[in-house]
Order: structure tokens, then C-alpha cells, then sequence
């Protein structure tokens, strides 16, 4: 129901369908990110304020990435961290007990700055609204925007990203991998068939 990715529901990590096929594959998704950051540094008119919070778990990596090529341009450092969300989401009653995650803020902190959050998928929208009622509870940005691999739709709040790698219409009956090569050992983009609910056929 939370998730970003699929009916996992995240849909990130190393597991994927036999049957998955791929619409991103490692170069794509350097390009990608590429794009991306040079995005940020044009809509921000060279990036003087911004850091980069990256959303547990492939946020994290993803946030990284972007800081890296950012200062290859700019050639000064990008403050960037990790924002947990946990304890923010709204399906925590409703799901098993989760692991708590890590908020890293940059010794600038966030208030007066441009925050990017980054995720590597986009759905409901509902990870999103947590990360900013985290974001809340640790400063006041002086905006926020958002840069995700990849959107695949299905929005159920009004969430949009300002950043986007790959649009990817799915169903709800698709599951969407991103696995990258700091967790995962490569990185690539995935799309399969979701693992049925329990009760129903195949």
C-alpha cells in the first residue's frame, strides 16, 4: 500500500521475477543521472543552497551520485545525506515491525536551503508525504523539490516530481526493481509480473 515501487510494495532490491525484463540498464541509468543533475544545477541556477537527502534505502545511494557529479560541474562540495522514514509512514500500524533507518543531516543542516529529497521510485505518493513530515521535524527548507529514478504512476496523493529519470507507465499488476551497484552489485532497472496477494491465483 506505502510503497514507491510495487505491490512489494517498494519494489527495490535483488530479488525480481524470473520473467522480468529490463528497461533501464546500468549506462541508462548513469545517463539518467546525468541528466538529472544537470537539471538541478539549471533550475536552481548553479546549486548554491541545495543539499541532497536521499530516501532509505536506494535514495541513499542515488542521492550520492548526483551530489558527485553535481560537484564535478561545480567543482565545490554538495551537502547530501539520508532522511529515515519509518516512523512517518502511514501503513506502520498495518505492517510488521521494520527496522528503523538512518537520518544523516549535513552539518549545514536543511533550514534556509533547497532540499532535494531523491527516490528511486515513485507511486502512490505516500513515501513522499512521509519523508516530508520527517523533513519537518528536523528544519525549515527553504523549499523542497524531488528527483526520482524512475515515476511508473498510479499517484493516490497529489505528489509530483521536479526531477524525473524515466517515466515508466505500469500496471498495478507490475513490479518495478531498481537495483543499484552499491547494494545490489549492479544496476539496472526491472519490470515483472507482482507476487500475488495471498488467496489469489497465480
Amino acid at each position: 500500500m506505502f510503497g514507491e515501487g510495487s505491490a512489494d510494495p517498494r519494489g527495490s532490491g535483488p530479488r525480481a521475477a524470473a520473467t522480468a525484463r529490463t528497461v533501464l540498464d546500468g549506462p541508462e541509468i548513469e545517463r539518467a543521472l546525468t541528466r538529472i543533475a544537470h537539471e538541478i544545477l539549471e533550475r536552481t541556477k548553479g546549486g548554491d543552497d541545495v543539499t541532497l537527502l536521499g530516501i532509505p534505502s536506494r535514495g541513499v545511494p542515488l542521492a550520492e551520485r548526483l551530489a558527485r557529479r553535481i560537484e564535478g560541474v561545480e567543482g565545490r562540495t554538495v551537502p547530501r545525506g539520508s532522511l529515515d522514514i519509518t516512523m512517518y509512514r502511514d501503513d506502520l500500524r498495518l505492517a510488521p515491525a521494520r527496522a528503523l533507518g538512518r537520518t544523516d543531516v549535513p552539518p549545514e543542516g536543511v533550514d534556509g536551503r533547497l532540499v532535494v529529497l531523491v527516490d528511486d521510485v515513485l507511486f502512490s505518493g505516500r513515501t513522499v508525504r512521509a519523508a516530508l513530515d520527517a523533513l519537518n521535524d528536523i528544519g525549515r527548507p527553504r523549499a523542497v523539490q524531488l528527483a526520482i529514478l524512475v515515476d511508473r504512476g498510479h499517484r493516490e496523493l497529489p505528489v509530483r516530481a521536479d526531477y524525473v529519470g524515466k517515466n515508466l507507465p505500469t500496471s498495478l499488476r507490475e513490479t518495478v526493481t531498481v537495483q543499484l551497484s552499491e547494494p545490489d552489485g549492479h544496476d539496472a532497472v526491472l519490470l515483472g509480473p507482482a507476487k500475488p496477494r495471498p488467496g489469489e491465483e497465480g
